[in-house]
């Protein structure tokens, strides 16, 4: 591994090498659940020394706390879901709300929803770190497309961030319920209760014009 004239690993280097540790105790813990995995199961998984995983996670709570919140939140296969929207608000909607439910169902995040579900209680700072989940970047991406339509007046919102999380509960929150115990919609139905949804959410915001 190429290094810094300082002998430590660039700002890169280091970013990778924490994205691996991540994936492997992801997988761990999806494998084995909590109290199977080791910090050094973990280590050799992600080909560090048991000293380099320690530096960074002083024990397996604060990697399974760091771990959990990461793996709910990123969002790897939606990451241009903002570059890709389309001019229209309801089209815009369209497109995010299929990204929030492909992630909503995704069986490794359902899987790993169940985990840190079940260790909740064992662990209140994760009650914390869950706030990221509410603040992902998914949700991010509604507050900015509600805040254009807004500017353009084309909607009247109280209050954007409210809306926005009210939107991906709307959308995610109830397939992702039904997942955790194992229940899949079909592809239709899912289309079906998306659809509604927006048009719902809509009907309480866009401005109506006389006429």
């Amino acid at each position: 591994m190429e290094r810094s004239r300082s002998g430590r690993p660039t700002p890169t280097q280091a970013a990778r090498l924490t994205d691996r540790i991540r994936r492997a105790a992801f997988d761990a813990f999806l494998e084995n659940g909590y109290d199977g995995t080791t910090m050094e199961a973990v280590a050799q998984a992600a080909g560090v020394t048991k000293g380099t995983l320690y530096a960074r996670y002083p024990d397996k709570r604060a990697l399974f706390i760091a771990v959990s919140s990461w793996a709910l939140t990123r969002q790897e296969r939606n990451e241009r879901v903002a570059e890709e929207l389309p001019d229209g608000l309801a089209e815009s909607l369209t497109v995010i709300a299929r990204a929030i439910l492909a992630r909503s169902v995704d069986p490794d995040i359902v899987r790993m929803s169940r985990i840190a579900i079940a260790e909740a209680a064992r662990f209140p700072d994760f009650a914390l770190s869950s706030q990221a989940v509410t603040w992902s970047p998914r949700i991010q991406v509604i507050i900015d497309l509600l805040r254009r339509h807004e500017g353009e007046g084309t909607i009247i919102v109280k209050d954007v961030e409210i809306a926005a999380e009210q939107f991906f509960a709307m959308v995610g929150a109830m397939p992702a319920w039904l997942a955790a115990y194992g229940i899949y919609r079909t592809p239709e139905v899912e289309e079906q209760h998306l659809q509604h949804a927006i048009e719902l959410f809509l009907n309480g915001l866009l401005v109506r014009r006389p006429g």
